[in-house]
Parts: structure tokens; sequence; C-alpha cells
């Protein structure tokens, strides 16, 4: 039988969310572990788990019947890299109909995976960050956060004062109200215009959405900033980068997260002629990278 003090130490002992323990271990994001769990494919300690429950290091998980390695902060270096999307692409592992996805192309982990901080349409392309951090991932997606993500976008149709001013003010959407923070006029004659928009959650299809509910179409949509990360005008289609350990932390901070540091990676060669410039210089756009 165990002592006084043996009971306090285990009853003492730190406990975290299943779902936040399985993302941080490189498994998916925190949603994608509450489906998981949701759908009985968790065990803890043999049972199966359930939403809401809480583990110690010393707890045993399976994921699918396979034992998972339960990986503390301390274990786990932070990574993120940025890729291009062009369009075409799907933001998904793996498609039934054998069409390109960005996983494709991007560098293999090692007992880890890429998680998207947040998706693209098919038609959309432009700046995608991905994570080995599930806790990163989904602090920097979910709206709570109120993280911004700026577009440049191109229109078709007439644009007046007020149709801008609704969309800043609100649209009740099929989903709920929607609104862009902020508006701006770039460039463009006639009737092809483009403005760069700001949202603040990733609602499937929202910037293509309000401006229709507008009654215009969207003909061009490019992601070019997701929080204080600017997408790299020198990385092509296609190509990846990997952050900057001060660009990771500056993420980390707008998540409200601790700086780790993080394992370089085998940079391809592409990404370091981007890089062989010194700096980079973020898109023009709505918000100046935070220093």
């Amino acid at each position: 039988m165990k002592n006084t003090h043996e009971k306090a130490a285990v009853a003492a002992e730190a406990t975290e969310k299943l779902q936040k323990v399985l993302a941080r271990s490189g498994l998916g994001s925190r949603r994608e572990m509450e489906a998981l769990i949701d759908a009985g494919l968790v065990t803890i300690n043999g049972r199966v788990a359930i939403l809401g429950d809480r583990i110690t290091p010393r707890d045993r998980v399976t994921v699918r019947g396979r034992a998972v390695h339960l990986k503390n902060e301390e274990d786990l270096p932070r990574r993120v890299i940025m890729y291009n999307k062009p369009e075409g692409e799907l933001v998904t592992r793996k498609d039934p109909e054998g069409r390109r996805t960005v996983f494709d192309h991007l560098p293999r982990l090692r007992g880890e995976r890429w998680i998207a901080i947040g998706r693209l349409d098919i038609n959309t392309s432009g700046l995608l960050l991905f994570t080995n951090d599930g806790e990163l991932a989904n602090r920097l997606m979910h709206p709570s956060h109120q993280v911004e993500r700026e577009y440049a976008v191109r229109v078709m149709g007439e644009v007046t004062d007020e149709m801008l001013q609704a969309m800043k003010e609100g649209v009740m959407l099929e989903d709920g109200l929607a609104r862009f923070a902020d508006i701006q006029l770039v460039g463009g004659e006639g009737i092809n215009v483009w403005y760069h928009v700001v949202i603040t959650e990733g609602r499937n299809r929202e910037v293509r959405r309000l401006w229709e509910s507008q009654g215009v179409t969207v003909s061009r949509l490019k992601r070019v900033r997701y929080g204080n990360t600017f997408l790299d005008k020198r990385t092509k289609m296609g190509e990846w980068i990997e952050l900057t350990q001060s660009e990771i932390d500056e993420l980390s901070a707008l998540a409200g997260l601790s700086r780790k540091s993080a394992t370089p990676m085998e940079t391809p060669r592409s990404a370091q002629r981007n890089r062989a410039g010194g700096a980079r210089k973020p898109v023009r756009g709505i918000q100046r990278r935070h220093k």
C-alpha cells in the first residue's frame, strides 16, 4: 500500500488535456485529435478515451491501436515552414481522386507530421504555414485569438463605397455574421480591381462569400499574410522555406506561447537562394511586420 507521501505525489502530478498532449506529439491539430477521441479511436490505459479526459506522463495512450510516445513541452523543437501554394492543390493529406495536395511538396519529418495552420481552397493561392506543434497551430487558427489573415483579391464588377462599408460593418452569411477587419484599394482599372482585405477567422470561403454577398465576383484570391508573417515574394509557387528562429518566436508570442528552440532542417537549394539576399522584404499590405 502506498504511503501518504507517495499518494500525495501522484495526486499532485500535473495533468493535461488529452487532445493537447496528442497535438503536441505531432499527430495533428487539437481539433483533429478531438475528432479522433470523439470517434472512439483513442484509449488511455486500455479504456476508450472521452473528450474531457486528462492524462499524466505515466499514462499509456494509443491512437488507432498504436502506442503513442507522449512528448513534453521540452521534447519537441518547434518548427514552422512557409509554403507558396499554387491554385489547383488541395490542403489535405490524401485525395481519393488522386489530385495534387500541398503535402506532396513538404519536407519529411521523422516521427512527426506537418500540421497546416489554416486552409486555402483549391482555387486560392499564396501563403500557407505548417508546423509540427499542434498547440501552436490550434492557437493561431482559433477565432478567440483574432489572428489576422490578409488576402490580395481581384474582383470583377462595380464596387461602391456602400458595398465596402457593408462588408466592414458585417454581413449575415449562412453560417453567421462575417466582416472584413480592413479593406484597402490596391490598384487596377475598369471592372478588374485589386483590393487587400483582412479577416480574423478562417471560415470556409469567407473572403469569396463576403464579396459574393454584394454581387461581386472574385476572379483571383491570394493570401499574403498570416498574423505577423508575410509571404516571401522570392519563394516560387510550389516551394517551401523554413522560418527563422526570430520569426518562429514572433508567431509563438502572437499565440501566447513561450519561446522554444528549433532544430534547423535542410533547406532546398531554391530557398537557400531566396535567403542569400539577407532579411526578407514583406509583401506590401495593410499591416507591416512587427519588429
